[in-house]
């Protein structure tokens, strides 16, 4: 299982139910809408997919499919961007 966490080297600031991040070092700056900031919220700790589709399913009025893909789609992006970071990958064999 892969757990991921928010890095520590941005500044957050929330509006609202949203939120800006911001990179201080390139001036870049990415928007997170309310579902997107809850998700930031929630990396704040180690958390890994499955846990994290778990809350949002408990907030939010949604189906699994979409919070599914919409998870892993903020995920890779996050983590493409270096806004989230894989602080434990584990590989589970099953025998």
């Amino acid at each position: 299982m892969t757990v991921y966490k928010a890095s520590t080297k941005y500044l957050y600031s929330e509006i609202d139910s949203e939120a800006v991040i911001l990179d201080i070092n390139s001036g870049t700056y990415f928007g997170l809408n309310e579902v997107s900031n809850r998700i930031w919220q929630l990396l704040q700790t180690p958390s890994s997919q499955a846990s994290l589709i778990a809350q949002i399913l408990e907030e939010y009025d949604v189906s699994e499919e979409q919070v599914t893909a919409d998870v892993k789609a903020l995920l890779a992006e996050m983590l493409g961007t270096g806004l989230i970071e894989v602080v434990n990958e584990k590989v589970v064999s099953v025998t």
